[in-house]
């Protein structure tokens, strides 16, 4: 039986909605995992497939086939991969700014971001900022943090709102925005991925399953934003508006900005390779 990871944030939830209820079969066990658990677990070789962090698709092409037509893109915002400040991004030059231990995509993103559309040099400090309450965010000393996952979506509606939030960040950027606006191309922010060691006909399999669960879950968006507000604290129309504004398709737009989101990360030195191998088509 296949172990195949699972990220458990409500972006997933139309990729697994279908798996979960019963109505697609999946040979695998399904492991939860953040993105950065799941690619380590995966350049380990504990998992045999799963959703990771585009980037650790680019730490270690040799290792993984990728999974045609799935994956966790945008055309423009995202929602959920937000940076909040305290002061404009192109001031924050030697600033702290503490982004996620758990999104390697985010982080790389944002580091690009700074450099060449804000131009600026801020202090990277690892911290948390994923599923948790955002209360304690406050607490840390920092001049603008990364947030990601669920808990970008509670901390921008309140920021949204009357209370703290707004003074403590009356600057929101959402990095699927940005990079749309510097590239003109959509953003990839997740894969799917084999190891290139596990079966080609295990791996196919699995991949038509999460496949067919995503295209019920992409015919029933409704029930799932139920279910994700349930899980998040996120109200149900903000759920349903996020999820009907990502896209989970690998389409040749995808690719063209995975590919110079790749090419760029190739030229700073931080993957040694950005070239695309696939799975053969279930």
């Amino acid at each position: 039986m296949l172990r195949i990871g699972r990220i458990p944030y409500i972006n997933c939830y139309p990729v697994y909605g279908a798996i979960d209820r019963g109505l697609v079969a999946l040979d695998g066990e399904l492991v939860n995992g953040v993105p950065t658990a799941l690619n380590d677990r995966m350049a380990r070789g504990d998992l045999d497939l799963s959703v990771v962090s585009a980037v650790e698709y680019a730490r270690d092409a040799q290792r993984y086939l990728l999974l045609p037509e799935l994956a966790i893109s945008c055309d423009g915002p995202v929602q959920s991969v937000m940076l909040f400040s305290r002061k404009p991004a192109q001031e924050l030059s030697g600033a702290r700014v503490l982004v996620s231990r758990s999104s390697l995509t985010s982080v790389n993103l944002l580091e690009l971001l700074f450099t060449h559309v804000w131009k600026t040099r801020p202090e990277f400090v690892p911290g948390d900022a994923e599923m948790g309450d955002i209360a304690r965010f406050a607490e840390e000393p920092h001049d603008a943090r990364l947030v990601i996952g669920d808990a970008a979506l509670r901390l921008h509606d309140a920021a949204e709102q009357d209370g703290p939030w707004p003074a403590l960040y009356p600057y929101r950027y959402d990095l699927g925005d940005v990079w749309k606006s510097w590239t003109g191309l959509p953003f990839v922010f997740a894969v799917w991925v084999a190891q290139r060691s596990t079966p080609v006909h295990a791996s196919m399999a699995a991949h038509a399953s999460l496949l067919a669960s995503r295209d019920w879950g992409l015919n029933n968006l409704p029930t799932l934003a139920e279910q994700a507000a349930a899980a998040s604290g996120v109200g149900r129309d903000r759920c349903l508006d996020y999820l009907s504004g990502l896209d989970y398709r690998l389409s040749y737009p995808h690719l063209a900005g995975l590919t110079e989101f790749f090419r760029r990360l190739v030229v700073a030195g931080r993957v040694p390779d950005g070239s695309l191998a696939f799975l053969p088509a279930a």
